[in-house]
């Protein structure tokens, strides 16, 4: 045989032996442990989701199938703090006939009950596991079934999970009662809207009704479209767009009983006329400017309106050029006890707690005063914040 011939054999017999050995030495990209953890940590997140809705008819029917993955049983139920049977997910009915009661003596007693299946369903057991919060509240019971007699490391696996059940409810609590102050703070700031600023207006409206009617009209329209804004049902956050909208109707009626004496510079990025904010987080700055600033220097002046385009943040600021306030008493920390002339300031500390509470506490208000120097209130928006929308 010719060198070639060797040569080519060689190649072949190194290529095949290459094949065979190559399955053997891939890189196994997971392993068996590493898919359950990966599918229990999904299973998880998918009985999450219901779950942070709260406890109700609908989001245990829709959590118990996770539910009952998670715990392996052959069926698994829902129930509330009294016993009350929310859910039934899979098959063996006679126990779940059973769980009501057994869920009632287990939130009474605070730990797990087991129930032996009756007639048919002998060598199964009902375990009605409470899911206590850390002062052993009962936020609700699981029952599940299992296969055979449970050992300890059977119920200690149904705790854990009725735990973590537990904990999305307690957080579901803690965005309800969130969302709560949320609207109490925005009826707290609604309630602030100055009454004297209501009254003026609707005396310059009527001064308008004889010597100018149209112009009358103009400002009703402004002042009904004013207040259906600031009095709405809807959610907690708007958009810039419609704030600054809002608060021309403001500046319109407020220029309408100070004419000249009161003038409105207004510089917006288009940008950012949909970044998303806390609904009447501008309004109260404005109206401090107006009532504080210009009215309390009792000559006028202007206010000063700027949103601009930062990246991936918008920045806003609010300034007048009018009274001031001494800065040692907005170093107190207490915005809303701060007064010039005989009013306080409205709304501050509201629209401060409400942007750190959305954004986080690099989020607050920044004041810069001095007296006779005016007044430049500053904040800073992200342009997207998960959980964030109008």
């Amino acid at each position: 045989m010719n060198p070639t011939a060797v040569a080519i054999v060689v190649a072949a017999a190194l290529l095949a032996g290459a094949l065979l050995l190559w399955p053997r030495t891939r890189r196994v990209v997971t392993t068996p442990a590493e898919r359950a953890v990966h599918s229990a940590l999904h299973t998880a997140a998918l009985a999450a989701v219901p779950l942070r809705r709260g406890l109700t008819e609908e989001s245990a029917a829709e959590a118990a199938p996770h539910l009952r993955a998670l715990t392996g049983g052959a069926a698994l139920g829902v129930a509330d703090p009294v016993g009350t049977v929310l859910a039934w997910d899979g098959p063996h009915a006679a126990l779940g006939a059973t769980f009501g009661e057994a869920a009632a003596r287990a939130a009474a007693g605070g730990r797990a009950v087991l129930v032996a299946g009756p007639g048919e369903q002998v060598g199964r057991t009902l375990v009605a596991q409470p899911m206590l919060l850390p002062d052993n509240e009962v936020t609700g019971v699981l029952g599940v079934v299992t296969e055979e007699p449970p050992g300890p490391g059977t119920l200690g696996a149904l705790a854990e999970v009725a735990r973590y059940a537990c904990g999305q409810l307690q957080l579901a609590e803690l965005d309800a009662s969130r969302a709560r102050l949320d609207r109490a703070e925005v009826r707290a700031l609604r309630a602030q809207i100055s009454p004297h600023f209501i009254y003026n207006a609707l005396n310059t409206i009527a001064s308008f009704v004889r010597t100018d009617p149209d112009r009358a009209r103009e400002l009703i329209l402004e002042f009904a479209d004013f207040t259906r804004y600031s009095f709405r049902a809807a959610g907690e956050f708007t958009v810039l767009a419609d704030e600054l909208r809002n608060i021309e109707r403001y500046l319109a009626l407020e220029r309408a009983r100070f004419g000249d004496a009161l003038q409105v510079r207004l510089r917006v990025a288009p940008e950012v006329l949909g970044v998303v904010l806390p609904f009447l987080a501008l309004q109260p700055l404005v109206e401090n400017a107006v009532r504080h600033g210009l009215a309390g220097a009792g000559h006028g002046g202007t206010v000063s309106i700027v949103a601009a385009d930062a990246g991936t943040e918008c920045l806003i600021s609010v300034e007048d050029d009018g009274a001031g306030m001494d800065p040692e008493l907005l170093r107190s920390g207490e915005l809303d006890a701060v007064t010039t002339g005989e009013s306080a300031h409205v709304g501050l500390a509201n629209v401060d707690d409400r942007l750190r509470a959305a954004f986080g506490n690099d989020y607050g208000l920044v004041v810069e005063t001095a007296p006779g120097a005016g007044t430049k209130v500053s904040l800073r928006v992200p342009k997207f914040r998960p959980g964030v929308r109008a």
